[in-house]
This record gives structure tokens, sequence and C-alpha cells, in this order.
């Protein structure tokens, strides 16, 4: 039994099963481990929901902002410029299908057999395990309950950008989200940078941390799988593992088999192109 963490798909569903061909993905003794955007910007979204939800327990997939913004307009909250690319779900008839399977989807997953953890963005590093997957159930309970379409309304914005334990209410559940499906970098004052999504080549004069260089409080011993950031080059960074190649943009669809300590990626080039935007 292999298990491959997979970067952002992006509605690229293509150059996902041509990836699957690649590792020989076999769904009866294999697992993905999907780390959020499954959907958005690439053409074929709903296609890729459909897979990834017909996989059942050979898949596991966490939250990522993209999906949120689904989520989000599935809801009435019409908070994005462009949903051109989520119409294709938005019209289907499997729409109410998907999006309950979508929405219950977690924001955290961590495997205690192989220490590994599982987040779109990334871990604050004053959090340490236990901590996250509580922060991380905390949001799931807003977002999974009757008041989710409060939850998705509040979610928008950058504020607040210092974590606190005293924070309650929409701004504390608004920052959790952040954290684990928005986060990059750290300012020099500690608060969160969410204006900055270059590189840190790019970045180097601003006074901007990433967030896996941070002073970290989580167990050494526990690896973190993360995407979000296309214009980080996908690689290890000690024992933060970043996996978004960019597929939509023109670069790679991304996979990792981490069920063994050896490093083994996995690469197909993408057939997508949009016009760069790194704010994503």
């Amino acid at each position: 039994m292999a298990i491959y963490a997979i970067g952002d798909v992006q509605g690229c569903y293509s150059e996902l099963c041509r990836l699957l061909e690649k590792i020989e993905f076999d769904p009866a003794y294999d697992t993905l481990w999907f780390c959020g955007d499954l959907v958005n910007r690439g053409p074929e979204s709903l296609q890729t929901l459909k897979f990834v939800k017909s996989l059942g327990d050979s898949a596991v997939s966490v939250l990522g902002n993209h999906d949120l913004h689904l989520l989000a307009l599935h809801h009435g909250i019409h908070k994005i410029r462009d949903t051109s690319y989520l119409d294709q779900v938005l019209d289907s008839p499997e729409r109410d299908e998907l999006m309950a399977w979508l929405q219950g989807l977690p924001l955290l997953h961590y495997d205690e057999i192989h220490k590994s953890l599982l987040v779109h963005a990334g871990i604050h590093p004053s959090w340490g395990l236990s901590k996250a997957l509580k922060l991380a159930a905390e949001a799931e309970a807003a977002l999974h309950g009757e008041k989710a379409e409060k939850y998705l309304t509040n979610m928008y914005g950058n504020t607040p950008k210092v974590w606190s334990d005293d924070l309650s209410g929409s701004q504390r559940l608004r920052v959790i989200t952040n954290i684990f499906t928005r986060m990059r970098y750290f300012a020099a004052d500690g608060s969160l940078e969410f204006g900055a999504a270059g590189s840190p080549r790019q970045n180097l004069r601003n006074g901007l941390t990433p967030w896996f260089q941070m002073e970290a409080t989580l167990r050494e011993d526990v690896r973190v799988f993360f995407g979000h950031w296309s214009t980080l080059p996908v690689g290890c960074y000690g024992r933060c593992f970043a996996l978004d190649g960019g597929c939509v943009w023109g670069g790679h669809m991304v996979a990792l088999r981490i069920d063994f300590e050896a490093e083994d990626w996995f690469f197909v080039d993408s057939h997508t192109k949009r016009p760069v935007d790194t704010a994503g």
C-alpha cells in the first residue's frame, strides 16, 4: 500500500489522471492525500470533484481557500469577481451532493502512524500538534454545522493578523481559517502578511519570513505536507514539503510518496496555461 500526497489540482483533472497513471495508482491498495484547492481556475473542476469523491476511503482531502470560495458561492455569498471556472459545478445537477461532500471535508488531517500532517497552506509556528488539531476542529464545527453560512460570510478578510488565544467569535474563526488555507509569510513584527505571494527570493528585502522558517512549536518528528504556494519551488523545507507545482499556470502536477522515509517525487507537465496570478 502506498500513500501519495498530491499538490493543488485546481480543476486540472486531465493532468491529475496522467499523474495517477505515472504512479500506477490502484485505489484498491493505495491512498491519495490532496492538499486542497481541488477546484477553480483550471477547466475541469466538476470532473475533479466527482473523481475525488468517487474514491471514497482511498482519498483524503483537506479544504483550500478556493474550495471554501466555491462553498461560499453555493450558499449565495458572492464575494468573488470571476466565477466562470466554477459555473460548471454550480450548474451541475450533482451540485448539492458534491457540495455536501466538500463541506464535510476537514481543514487539517493527521496520520499518527506516519507522523504526518496534511494542510493547504501551513501550521502557525506557535501551535503544537494538539492545538492545531483542536483549532481545526473548532473551525470545522462551524463549517459543518447549522451556522455554516455565517462562517462562510465572515471568513473573508485579512484581519486579525496576529493569533491570540483571547480571540473569539468570527475574528477567531477567520484567523484560524486564514492560517490553514492562506498563510505564506510573517512580517518582522510577527504578524501575518497576506499581501505577498511571490517566492522567498523575491521577498528577501521585504523583511518577510516564510511560515515554515519561523521557530516552530510543532513536534520535531511530525512532517507537514502543504500546497497553496505556486511560486515556492516544490521540495523539502526541513520537515515541511511544498507540493504546489503551479499546474494551472503551466507548471507541473506533483505527487510525493510519503509512506516511507526516502523522498520519491513524481511530476507531469501541465497542458493548462492561465495568465500568472500569484494571489491565489
